[in-house]
């Protein structure tokens, strides 16, 4: 997350509670174009070959719905396009559909001007059950699904099986474990000539790692079961799974088998792939270009969970797509079509193949395309392996919290205070601590 960021969520949420005494009425969006086809804006924030992909399925989906025009527009970062809906929500100039990262989920819900797409699935008593249960417990709140879940990943371990050949490692059994990982890592180690040419190991500087490899040990993040029964009133993952993964940065650190690599997800990839490090933790959906650029053979593994920790599985990632509240209902009808079509088995394998994230339709594996594609690249199999293992449960379904950038902030904040040498403890309370004052405060608004 950007440096800065939890100061636009706070003005974001500051402007959304001020403008809520304002009167709730809003200029309903034109229904039709001047082709007489209903008109989807869409939003989102695909940049670059993604958002390529994603033309190329609304452009299919458009040929074959001649009643219904989606209209894709791109609208910078997740953060940006926050921003910018926040400021025509509930107008005229709203979009129809919405793409919401994952942890603007209780901002959207808590801001009242989205319509949950459950309204439509109780309808028309659409089958739900063919959605991945593990991406679609993020967005079920009290037993409602909010939005429609869309590019999802989860992180995984990536690892050099070249290095590890060279170091006595069986490429074919990447650390499992805490122990496994510290052990892993000094073997990974090179140096020369008193400087450290490979280290073993490295974590981006990012709150998402640290949540999930709370959430793996069944952690939560925040009390009130992560937010999810009742609004959060105090952050929890400083306790002892929280420990745990301080402990293992501060420890590897000192062994100097770990490598700061920042908060730049370029940066880390471009160390892995000149051999800098060894190990680390990527989004799954980075798998396919980490692969096709590396000059060695790229392993995959689940998250490493710590010595004699039963492993519960992981949080998901990426975004979702949310449908307008204060548009016609013809609107929200072709908006739910066209999210229909991207559920479906055909379009899912297209999406997984062309851009790594995750199906959230699970038929789409066994379409030809992403079989081929598995065929190629067995790597991805085992990132939705990892996920289908995932168990049901608060830590794994994601923490609901209003503040949650800014509490990513601090967290971000604390894991660099460990290369100072500053207490892994320490370091947890105060994040902790500053989270618990943002939840007050927005916890009166």
């Amino acid at each position: 997350m950007k440096k800065g960021i939890f100061a636009l969520f706070l003005f974001i949420f500051v402007t959304l509670t001020a403008c809520s005494s304002e009167s709730n009425e809003a200029a309903a969006t034109p229904s039709e174009n001047k082709d007489g086809k209903t008109e989807v804006i869409f939003w989102h924030a695909m940049s670059g070959d993604l958002e390529t992909v994603l033309k190329e399925i609304v452009d299919e989906f458009n040929q074959s719905h001649p009643s219904i025009e989606v209209k894709p527009i791109f609208q910078g970062t997740y953060e940006e396009a926050l921003t910018k809906f926040n400021t025509v929500a509930g107008t005229k100039d709203a979009p129809t559909i919405m793409q919401t990262f994952e942890v603007g989920t209780k901002y959207m819900i808590d801001s009242g001007k989205i319509q949950p797409v459950q309204k439509f699935i109780d309808e028309e008593n659409y089958d739900t059950s063919q959605w991945e249960k593990n991406i679609v417990n993020y967005y079920t709140v009290d037993g409602k699904i909010y939005s429609m879940p869309f590019n999802s990943s989860t992180p995984v371990l990536i690892y050099n099986k070249d290095a590890f050949k060279d170091a006595g490692l069986d490429p074919e059994k990447p650390p499992m474990t805490y122990s496994e990982l510290k052990e892993a890592a000094k073997k990974l180690t090179k140096k020369q000539g008193g400087q450290t040419t490979q280290y073993g190991f490295s974590i981006l500087n990012y709150g998402w790692f640290f949540e999930e490899m709370l959430a793996v040990q069944g952690g939560l993040y925040v009390n009130n079961e992560n937010g999810r029964n009742g609004n959060a009133t105090k952050a929890v993952f400083n306790g002892e799974e929280g420990l745990r993964v301080f402990r293992l940065i501060r420890d590897m650190y000192k062994e100097g088998t770990f490598y700061n690599v920042g908060q730049n997800w370029d940066d880390m990839r471009a160390a892995f792939q000149s051999k800098k490090i060894a190990m680390y933790l990527d989004s799954s959906a980075g798998v396919k270009t980490i692969i096709d650029n590396a000059p060695f053979e790229v392993g995959v593994s689940y998250l490493p969970v710590p010595d004699h920790v039963e492993r519960q599985g992981v949080i998901i990632g990426g975004a979702s797509l949310w449908m307008a509240k204060d548009i016609s209902e013809q609107q929200q009808k072709a908006a739910w079509e066209f999210m229909k079509y991207l559920a479906t088995p055909e379009v899912q394998a297209k999406w997984h193949v062309k851009t790594g994230y995750f199906a959230i339709n699970p038929a789409a594996y066994d379409e030809e395309i992403v079989k081929e594609e598995w065929e190629k690249y067995p790597q991805l199999k085992v990132t939705v392996e990892q996920l289908k293992q995932t168990k049901p449960i608060p830590a794994t379904q994601g923490a609901l919290i209003t503040v949650f950038p800014e509490s990513r902030q601090k967290v971000v904040k604390a894991m660099e205070s460990l290369y100072q040498g500053v207490d892994p403890e320490e370091a947890l309370d105060r994040a902790a601590e500053e989270t618990n004052r943002a939840l007050e405060t927005a916890n009166k608004k």
